[in-house]
């Protein structure tokens, strides 16, 4: 079978590639072409364009660059036409995939062609932008869910989905199997862990999420006398970018690939809301999630009318209340940050109850092997 992947970010690139690996276990003739990134090539196959090309977030920033990302929404639509793949994997990413998605409803339609269209990771519409769900149940044949309570929220709605567990299971599954014992951080290792430990800083996988988020976080972390600090970098982020918002005369290591490593070093961490607040809890490493917003009072009067849900961190999602504390907007101030991150600290008064949580998030979350289990569905699917 051949088929043709589209992965907008980071995360998006590991996930891909993982189902790409179970794809080519369950489908041995698999054929792969792609946009999405280093993750995705390692596992093999043909990439077209890479996500970094298209990754912008933000009304404005996708404006200032909108004739780029129109360019490449029309060397993607060639590319499948030339391809004609049997299948079109649309992996998060909703602001293009779903235009991808359309075009190729259509084209299918018109043309008679017999691609299938799934979705691997379904966009977040029951946080903001419900009316997407009109646009998924016309134009994507299957949606692979990777958050439980998003079955009970799209069949409310008349819409089925399959939960097939969640990939950031497997990914620490993985991580934790290929872990060798005998491998030790040496001394001059940023993450050998010196003092009283690591305080972990992951500033999200965005420019401007690092610009509005890193200096309020170092500035709240640095006071933990006997702690070392160090940033979880973001893959498409150069170095020297993150050092712009590191303040002066502040002893604060980066980190590259290495961010499961870090956070199984590490006693507590600042998380930005996204996916890595989800690994964070896995990995068992007491958290506060930290998202601040430009004009982020007017965000917090709009609230209720921009986001219809009441978290904001996955963690709180799947938990269904508060596990880990969430400073969204202004709330997110050094002073508040540095208070929640004491209370999480060895012998805080959250730090245990925190963690007791989290075993029950793992328990909902379910084993490993979301990636085996859509790609086992989907080439059955697909045979059938």
């Amino acid at each position: 079978m051949k088929y043709y992947l589209i992965a907008g970010e980071a995360s998006g690139d590991l996930h891909a590639s993982n189902l790409m690996s179970e794809l080519s276990k369950s489908d041995p003739e698999a054929e792969f072409r792609f946009i999405g990134g280093d993750k995705m090539a390692a596992v093999g196959g043909t990439i077209v364009m890479h996500y970094k090309d298209i990754a912008y977030m933000g009304f404005i920033t996708v404006l200032m660059h909108l004739s780029k990302i129109m360019r490449a929404f029309e060397l993607c639509k060639k590319d499948i036409m030339e391809y004609k793949p049997d299948a079109l994997i649309l992996v998060d990413y909703p602001g293009f995939n779903l235009k991808v998605a359309k075009w190729m409803n259509e084209t299918r339609v018109r043309e008679g062609l017999q691609t299938k269209i799934y979705y691997y990771i379904s966009p977040k519409i029951w946080a903001w932008k419900e009316y997407r769900l009109k646009a998924i149940k016309r134009d994507v044949d299957e949606v692979f869910s990777i958050l439980p309570f998003e079955v009970d929220w799209f069949k409310e709605r008349g819409y089925d989905v399959r939960y097939v567990g969640n990939p950031c299971v497997d990914a620490i599954k993985n991580y934790r199997d290929t872990l060798r014992s005998d491998v030790e951080n040496g001394d001059d290792d940023v993450l050998r862990v010196t003092g009283k430990g690591i305080i972990a800083i992951l500033a999200g996988s965005r420019k401007q999420e690092i610009k509005d988020n890193l200096r309020v976080m170092i500035e709240a972390a640095r006071g933990f006398e006997g702690y070392r600090l160090v940033i979880a970098g973001a893959p498409n982020i150069e170095r020297e970018f993150y050092d712009r918002y590191i303040p002066k005369n502040t002893n604060v290591n980066v980190v590259f690939d290495r961010t499961y490593e870090l956070l199984s070093v590490s006693t507590a961490a600042l998380v930005t809301s996204g996916t890595a607040t989800l690994e964070t809890a896995i990995l068992g490493v007491p958290q506060v999630v930290c998202y601040r917003l430009p004009f982020g009072a007017v965000y917090r009067l709009l609230k209720d009318k921009l986001v219809k849900c009441k978290y904001v961190s996955l963690v709180n999602l799947v938990m269904g209340r508060e596990t880990v504390k969430e400073l969204i907007a202004d709330e997110m101030t050094k002073e508040r940050v540095r208070c929640e991150l004491l209370t999480i600290m060895p012998g805080g008064v959250q730090r245990e109850k925190m963690l007791r949580d989290y075993k029950t998030l793992n328990e909902r979350l379910g084993d490993a092997g979301a990636s085996r289990r859509a790609a086992e569905i989907m080439t059955g699917l697909l045979k059938k």
